[in-house]
């Protein structure tokens, strides 16, 4: 065997999760336990007990790092972020808090739009350096790839301006970033009133000008009564599937407006946070075989009921990813354990099944198959955490258990806190 570049030993098991979603999640976990994980060339090149290790796999230039009996699993992919914005609305925290609503808080200036107004003023250097810290932050809770959404932009230069910010960040950060167009996530002051004609700049003008750049991967846009129609989710995304973007949606959050069916009908990725899926939308999304990704902390954060029905979502074989929904309204943090907590909690998931969405569920939701897992062959994104097993990790609400994290191999994270280039 050629040469290992590291070789991770000493553990209390390695989570390959080399399993499907269709079987019991501690089986798809596929734990192993003392195992050790050998790198080469930034992928995983050998995972067994280390008296198996194959002669000549571990010589003086092998780099080893002990994980002193602690568990390892590969790093966490957050499906849903809206990293890149300009401004913050803690105001509004406040005054939720003591009462106010949604609507007065909007009618009062506040809500996405204060947001919007924020982002636009903002040049793409300060955008990029607001997020750098918010990244530096999912890193240290031992997040190694994120989808990040535009959607602050609202019109064709500023749409590509956070765009291009996010491509600048992935040169930037060592997290591996899944552009997502959303420019259908609000209807902007400038179209009160007339929400079909901005559609119609969104497919006419705003994707093109983002497929010629190759800026994004999916597409976006939020259903709901208070924002887009499934009409115009329809027009968006099959302008967006033709020009090469992958749709996704933002689904039945407030109301049950059938945003699961809809994602199953356009062939979507994903359908994202379904606080009020139907049971005809469980059963559609597993047809369909459509990711539903949830968002608890923002059902948490803006003091809603009900959370999504994760257990029937799950019992119903749909796969389910989990993400942090990090944005400066309705989810201001970008701490996934807390999420995952919130997972067994509130949406009623399992330990292993949280561990699961927050891996190798999240990673097949972007289309990565090569992520979240630690198969030999696979990106070399792995976590060693604090604690000896997975079920520690949302028992323990809302900890960073992250020790050490490594992408591609490269160890970035250090005792929780990362390393200066």
């Amino acid at each position: 065997m050629e040469p290992l570049d590291l070789l991770v030993r000493n553990t209390s098991e390695v989570l390959t999760v080399e399993g499907s979603h269709r079987e019991p999640a501690e089986q798809a976990l596929t734990p192993r336990p003392r195992a050790c994980v050998g790198v080469r060339g930034g992928r995983v090149a050998w995972v067994g007990q280390e008296p198996d290790l194959p002669p000549g796999a571990v010589t003086p230039s092998t780099e080893i790092l002990d994980a002193e009996g602690r568990m390892v699993g590969p790093g966490f992919v957050d499906p849903h972020t809206h990293l890149v914005f300009a401004g913050e609305r803690s105001r509004e925290f406040d005054l939720r808090n003591q009462g106010a609503t949604y609507l007065e808080i909007a009618q009062a200036g506040g809500g996405i739009v204060s947001t919007v107004r924020a982002t636009r003023a903002a040049s793409e250097e300060e955008l990029v350096r607001l997020a750098l810290p918010r990244l530096q932050r999912l890193l240290e809770y031992g997040v190694t790839t994120a989808e990040v959404k535009s959607g602050y932009g609202l019109d064709v230069e500023n749409e590509l301006k956070m765009l291009r910010v996010v491509r600048r960040l992935a040169s930037l950060s060592p997290v591996e970033l899944v552009p997502t167009l959303l420019c259908a996530h609000a209807v902007p002051e400038e179209f009160k009133g007339r929400r079909e004609a901005y559609v119609e700049l969104c497919v006419q003008e705003i994707l093109p000008a983002v497929a010629r750049e190759g800026l994004a991967r999916f597409c976006d846009i939020f259903v709901e009564q208070s924002a887009f129609t499934p009409d115009d989710a329809r027009r968006l995304l099959t302008a967006a599937k033709a020009l090469g973007l992958r749709p996704r949606l933002h689904g039945d959050q407030l109301t049950s407006g059938g945003g699961a069916e809809l994602a199953a009908e356009l062939g979507a990725a994903t359908v994202d946070h379904l606080e009020n899926v139907s049971e005809a939308g469980i059963r559609a999304l597993a047809a369909a075989d459509v990711t539903a990704v949830l968002v608890p902390t923002s059902t948490l954060f803006v003091r809603m009921r009900p959370y999504a029905p994760g257990r029937k979502l799950r019992e119903a074989g749909v796969n389910i990813a989990l993400g942090t929904n990090i944005n400066p309204g309705s989810a201001m943090s970008e701490n996934l354990p807390l999420a995952m907590g919130l997972g067994c909690l509130e949406n009623g998931l399992s330990a292993a099944e949280v561990y699961w969405a927050a891996t190798r569920g999240a990673a097949l939701a972007l289309g990565l198959p090569s992520h979240g897992r630690l198969a030999v062959g696979d990106v070399a994104d792995l976590v060693i955490f604090s604690c000896t097993n997975y079920r520690h990790l949302p028992y323990h609400l809302g900890v960073n258990h992250a020790r050490a994290v490594l992408k591609y191999g490269r160890l970035l994270v250090r005792d929780g806190a990362a390393l200066c280039e």
